[in-house]
Parts: C-alpha cells; structure tokens; sequence
C-alpha cells in the first residue's frame, strides 16, 4: 500500500506480515467447514507481477477449489493489492519472504493438515523457488502447480527489457517506469543472479505446470526447462490459452483439480 493510502486510511491490522509490511489475506473454506472440529488441505494461491489476489487467473481459484474441497488463502504480495510496501522496493525474495510468512500462517492453523502451492506467472517462479526451499523442513508442501512460470524474468533482467521497456542491464536505473509502476534497480540486479531453475528443482514433490500456446509474456520454452529440472512433473499445453488464462478456464481448472485430487 502506498504512503498516500496508508496516510488516507490509517494504519491497519494484518494477520500476516512480510519484510515490507502487512499482507492483505484472503482465506475461502468449502462450504459448511467448521474450523473448529473439521479438518483439510490448504491451497496458497500467488499472484504475478503487478497483479493481485482479485486478478485472474487467481481469482477464479478460491471458489472452484472451495467446491473442491480444499480452504485457501489468497494473498496480495508485498507493494500489491491491498498489502503494505512500496514497489520500488520489491524484490523477488521480498516476495519468496512474504509466500513463506503466509505458509507458515496456514501451518499454523489447527485444521490445516498438508499445503499445497499454486503460483501463477511471477508467483509460479516464488512458489517453486520456495517450494525448494521447504524441501528438508518437518512440513513440506505437498504439491505444486505452476501456471505459466515467469523464469523469463531472469533473462529480460540480463538483456535489460520488462514489458517492452528497455534500458542498460549492466547499469540499471534507479527504477523502471512499468505500466505506471516503479521497477527497481534492486529487482533487476537480483533477477539477473536468482537461481530459479537450480532452487525450484530441490524440490521433490510431484509437480504441475499447466501453461497456454498462445502465451505472448513468457515462452512455454522456460516451462519446457522447469520440466526437465524437476524430479516428477507433467506439464499441460493449453492449446490457444493466453498468459492470463482467460480463455479456456473451464480446461485448465479441471486438470489443477484433478491433480490436487490426486496429490493433496
């Protein structure tokens, strides 16, 4: 949340905070769950890159895996949304940070038995990348569904473009103007280093990738490389399903579904 919003609205409560401030969270329980004597599987749910929890493709989730069966907790990353930060600041691992403090929220539920991860874009590189690093701890999550993961970001940080806008990758600015967002010089000089592929792939789990033909953000080859690198993964191309997975919902909710039921 910005300084002129926390300024207009005052400073409010969060359950949830990470390294820039409270996380705005969204928890959906199936439909006459009783938190205090039921039990289930939580789904966490991560946006992409100037994106939110109220944005598709996340937003189509909560209810269709409520229906499913499962709780979830969507959440606004840091500088996003409804959550404290600003976006100058915001890094890939501010935002790996801010995934592991809602994860550890939701552990901490008392009707919560196993967590699963679904990242869309931007938050399917921090879901893997996070799952990695959740692989030796007591509670692991026990699946993984990456919908169109953005592991381009480290090659548009080292060619020096994001979203059309271009400048000098060896000697970033101070920010980027993004679709009327600031794009740190942080953000960059990290993305150009972050092991993407070599911390997601520790990761043991069974995993799902599920991304469109027609993706015009990220290539399928980067999701073709998340394949290879994982232990057990099957990877779906959604013929014609653009970035955002608009156009064929009714497809690919059913193959995450299906696999949750599987694995969760």
């Amino acid at each position: 949340m910005s300084c002129f919003l926390r300024r207009l609205f005052g400073k409010r409560e969060y359950k949830v905070y990470g390294p820039q401030g409270g996380i705005d969270i969204k928890c959906t329980l199936p439909e006459g769950f009783n938190t205090a004597t039921d039990h289930c599987p939580m789904v966490i749910l991560m946006h992409g890159f100037i994106s939110s929890k109220r944005m598709p493709p996340i937003s189509s989730l909560s209810e269709e895996l409520s229906k499913a069966g499962y709780a979830t907790i969507s959440f606004d990353f840091n500088a996003h949304g409804k959550s404290e930060g600003e976006f100058v600041n915001m890094t890939l691992s501010s935002e790996i940070a801010d995934a592991k403090a809602v994860y550890n929220y939701a552990c901490a539920l008392p009707y919560v038995t196993d967590v699963a991860f679904v990242g869309h874009s931007q938050g399917g590189v921090v879901a893997g990348m996070l799952a990695g690093e959740l692989e030796v701890s007591e509670r692991r999550p026990k699946c993984l569904v990456q919908l169109a993961p953005a592991a381009v970001l480290k090659d548009d940080a080292l060619e020096g473009v994001c979203m059309g806008k271009r400048y000098d990758a060896k000697n970033p600015p101070e920010f980027v103007n993004v679709f009327f967002h600031k794009l740190g010089r942080g953000f960059i000089l990290e993305a150009q280093q972050m092991p993407i592929y070599e911390q997601s792939r520790k990761y043991s789990g069974k995993v799902c990738i599920i991304h469109g033909t027609n993706d015009k953000i990220v290539p399928l080859k980067y999701s073709y490389q998340y394949r290879d690198e994982y232990s057990d993964c099957q990877l779906h191309e959604i013929e014609g399903e653009s970035h955002f997975m608009t156009k064929c919902k009714e497809q690919w909710l059913k193959i995450l579904v299906d696999f949750l039921k599987s694995n969760l």
